[in-house]
């Protein structure tokens, strides 16, 4: 081999050489940027990352619903998140106010009020929620509470702390129809000193009374405790308020008229404390029998034909005038009062008036005087029907076997 041949050959192995060795890697210690000292040539190393938390979706309950209308406010506002955290909760009226009061439990899952919200108040909902990757977002809702067009409510009668008769029957008038009158009954709660049981009477589905069997005992006390805040009535009408009476009742004070002897006699628990001649309804106009109520006593009472269909020219018809001593039996315009003048001589003798039972002066003061609203008048041997319950309270008309069918 020449050695121009020579020099060839070695120049070709030592770039095969080359070759190999880059192939192996095997040239030396090379520098690139992003490379560890110690790591392996050709590799590039960067941080590692954060290890990442993958949120659970979170899942809210919350009653009212947003934009809701006509909520009771009784029902207290509540949230409850599911897989997350509540923070920051405000509930506020949104005509301005203080907050309302509430608490959020010890996992912090949920929130309730503590206080009765009001009655047509428009409220803002307002909270943050957490979920279990921290992240935080903040809500915000509102809703109202029943307005006046849904609001109910209902009066007592005889009110909070008066004396009535003993013969007075317990009235109660809703503002709104009742539609389960045996579920609102288990709302009012009837405590009797004398420990008589009562019954309940619907006349209507806005009007119920409740009385003894007999008259309430001398010295009676009688509460009345109606628990209506919040109550739905029926037809989404809501109670706007709780409703207290307790009144005491007086003597047993009962006056029998009888039409055969045209006289009254007076009994107060049992004893006979008075006797009087009387003049009671004529041949057109028969006094009602059974039992009535004195429902109010006027010292001067103006009394008006027309208020018994009567006018001018009509037989019986008489001009206005003013009654003495008027105490008031029926609504239709039955009195026990003073009769006039021209008819004292018909006083025990004869009947002339158009219904009332009437009194010599001395008697009809001494009645008015002794008697009291809800002490009760027993009519006898008129001929006459029965004072109706609606006409006055003759509730004591009705049979107690019946008196508490609906």
């Amino acid at each position: 081999m020449t050695e121009v041949a020579k020099r060839k050959k070695g120049k070709v192995l030592a770039i095969i050489g080359v070759c190999a060795a880059l192939v192996l890697g095997g040239i030396g210690v090379v520098t690139v940027p992003g490379l560890l000292a110690g790591s392996p040539q050709g590799a590039a190393v960067t941080p590692s990352p954060a290890p990442t938390v993958e949120a659970k979706p979170v899942e809210l309950g919350i009653t009212p619903l947003d934009g809701a209308m006509e909520w009771n406010p009784v029902v207290g506002p509540q949230i409850k998140a599911v897989n997350g955290k509540l923070k920051d909760v405000t509930l506020t009226p949104v005509g301005g106010g203080v907050p309302v009061q509430g608490q959020t439990s010890p996992d912090g899952s949920t929130w309730t009020t503590l206080e009765v919200l009001k009655f047509k108040t428009q409220y803002n909902f307002a909270f943050t929620v957490v979920d279990t990757a921290g992240k935080e977002t903040r809500k915000s809702q509102t809703f109202s509470t029943v307005s006046a067009a849904y609001e109910a409510d209902a009066s007592i009668y005889p009110r909070n702390g008066t004396t009535a008769g003993s013969g007075q029957p317990i009235e109660i008038n809703f503002s709104e129809p009742v539609v389960d009158k045996a579920a609102m009954e288990k709302r009012v709660a009837i405590t009797v000193s004398s420990g008589q049981p009562v019954a309940w009477h619907w006349y209507s589905d806005k009007k119920v009374r409740i009385r003894p069997e007999a008259f309430w005992a001398s010295g009676t006390t009688v509460t009345v405790d109606m628990k209506l805040l919040g109550v739905d009535f029926g037809n989404n009408m809501i109670g706007n308020g709780d409703v207290v009476s307790t009144f005491t009742t007086g003597p047993q004070r009962i006056a029998v008229v009888d039409d055969k002897t045209k006289t009254m006699n007076v009994y107060s628990d049992g004893q006979l404390v008075h006797t009087a001649p009387v003049s009671l309804g004529g041949e057109d106009w028969l006094s009602p029998t059974g039992y009535a109520v004195i429902m109010e006593q006027e010292r001067h009472s103006n009394f008006n034909a027309g208020t018994i269909g009567l006018k001018p020219g009509d037989k019986g018809y008489y001009p206005p005038l003013v009654v003495e001593y008027a105490n008031r039996l029926t609504w239709s315009g039955v009195y026990v009062h003073q009769a006039l003048e021209a008819a004292w001589s018909s006083i025990g003798v004869a009947n002339v008036s158009h219904g009332c039972v009437g009194l010599l002066p001395a008697d009809a003061a001494w009645f008015f005087n002794n008697m009291k609203t809800g002490d009760v008048v027993q009519i006898l041997n008129t001929g006459a029907p029965a004072v109706e319950p609606l006409e006055g309270f003759g509730d004591w008309n009705i049979p107690w076997a019946s008196y508490a069918q609906r």
